[in-house]
């Protein structure tokens, strides 16, 4: 316990060291209303501040010392809420180099069974205390700091490819790889789907993306991949003193969580959210299918993919603050030469095969198992999905939520405040096998425990043989 709390002491010193700025009376006020502890104050500001008194050296000291506690404390949170097991099924990701995993991974409170969970009303979970860990938010690996975090994989093949270091010094990516999707992602395209996956087995970069592309994309697509390609500062990858990596750097690229247009499950804050430890862990959504998507942005609700990219590099690269942006180098890319050119790239990718749908997404009875079309029955029937994910994109274009703190009291997890998260854009689920972790924050990690999860949230109540039904039918799409 001694221990513990000098961890906490020193968790909070390195972040007010970081922000360098004290609460204000106004925000404290707010804090104690929304019944946030004390303890952690230190970050409840709207800003951050422009000048930061602490050296370089001093803080990199500071985060180099607290890194394998900070690891430690999320491997124990991870423990905690999954079996974290490599358990592969014999259903193969599109590229067909990586097997999707399988089951619930969810663990569930001692004593507890699904059966049992799903027959109690929200109130009495709650009540009980017996709301899996699993299913609610997931805290970044280091909340209190956030900012972008690539995988292993992405972060060497960058270095081996442009000699750039996306690797942080004060934490790593905290899921395990057979979590994520295949790596490097396959890339297909809506201009040419008869060549099928383009990308040669390699991951996109500023040295191979002419030779990999060379006669299959536009002057206009080709720029704005260059573009999207191109590294740009960020909150924690740039010149500055309060940087997180060891050399000044030029920042990080759209393409280095979007990687081959899909997403390697990089995570970063969500930029729209205040106080600090109320914000969102988000994992990067797929690109693929954005030509036929109305809303972008999991709760910015932006109306086009060209005003999404203009304000990632005003907000979500910069924690949703333009004032320090502007110190640490903000890309304000033109409209019409620039975010033009990337927004007809982006709405190119395409989304994976599916063999098995018709043309109206809908499953074709000859090359689907028994299994599959009972859960596409399933699907648009008893479990109420299509109501949110229609055919044939799967995604309805609106903003949802789920009112999931119904089920659990707010408290602190990882220096993340877990409360309610408000409405989320709904995420297509074409092509879902290929982008684990899912939700908004990768909290579940398979198909099976969102299966589980969308059954006790929304209350449909599926059987057993109905939830692997509905997960085949999925694995289809």
């Amino acid at each position: 316990m001694k221990k513990r709390r000098m961890f906490l002491k020193a968790t909070i010193l390195s972040t007010t060291l970081l922000l360098s700025v004290a609460p204000s009376k106004a925000g404290y006020e707010s804090n104690q209303k929304m019944g946030i502890p004390r303890n952690v104050d230190a970050i409840h500001t709207t800003y951050l501040p422009v000048m930061v008194d602490t050296e370089f050296d001093t803080m990199k000291k500071i985060d180099m010392q607290m890194k394998n506690k900070i690891m430690e404390r999320q491997q124990v949170l991870l423990e905690r809420r999954y079996d974290l097991r490599n358990r592969p099924s014999d259903i193969m990701m599109s590229a067909g180099r990586k097997p999707v995993q399988e089951g619930v991974r969810v663990k569930l409170p001692q004593n507890m069974t699904w059966d049992r969970l799903n027959s109690m009303t929200p109130e009495e979970i709650r009540d009980k205390g017996v709301f899996p860990e699993g299913f609610i938010s997931l805290p970044h690996v280091k909340h209190e700091t956030g900012g972008q975090v690539i995988p292993e994989n992405h972060v060497k093949e960058i270095d081996k490819l442009e000699k750039r270091d996306l690797g942080r010094f004060d934490v790593d990516f905290d899921l395990p790889d057979h979590f994520l999707p295949e790596f490097p992602p396959p890339i297909f395209l809506t201009t040419r789907p008869d060549l099928g996956d383009v990308s040669q087995g390699k991951l996109l970069s500023t040295k191979n993306y002419y030779d990999i592309m060379h006669g299959i994309l536009t002057p206009v697509q080709m720029e704005g991949l260059r573009l999207l390609l191109t590294p740009f500062p960020q909150q924690q990858f740039n010149q500055t003193e309060d940087r997180k990596v060891e050399e000044p750097t030029l920042g990080i690229s759209c393409l280095d969580c979007h990687a081959n247009g899909h997403t390697n499950a990089a995570f970063h804050l969500n930029p729209d959210t205040r106080p600090h430890v109320a914000r969102l862990r988000l994992d990067t959504v797929s690109l693929r299918g954005v030509f036929n998507q109305q809303i972008h942005g999991s709760k910015r609700s932006l109306r086009s993919i060209e005003d999404f990219t203009e304000f990632e590099q005003r907000t979500a690269y910069f924690d949703g603050d333009h004032v320090t942006a502007a110190k640490k180098g903000v890309n304000l890319p033109d409209r019409s030469s620039q975010v033009a050119l990337m927004a007809q790239m982006q709405n190119i990718f395409d989304f994976p095969p599916a063999p098995k749908l018709d043309i109206f997404g809908r499953l074709i009875p000859e090359k689907a198992t028994e299994m599959e079309l009972k859960g596409e029955e399933i699907f648009f029937g008893k479990a109420r999905c299509a109501e949110c994910h229609p055919a044939p994109f799967y995604l309805d274009d609106k903003m949802h939520d789920l009112k999931v703190e119904r089920f659990y009291k707010p408290h602190m997890s990882n220096m993340k405040w877990i409360s309610g998260a408000g409405p989320i854009k709904t995420f297509t689920l074409r092509g879902i096998k290929d982008s684990p972790p899912y939700m908004h924050d990768g909290r579940l990690l398979t198909l099976e425990d969102t299966v589980e999860f969308f059954n006790l949230v929304t209350g449909v109540d599926l059987d057993e043989e109905e939830k692997q039904a509905l997960t085949a039918f999925m694995r289809c799409l």
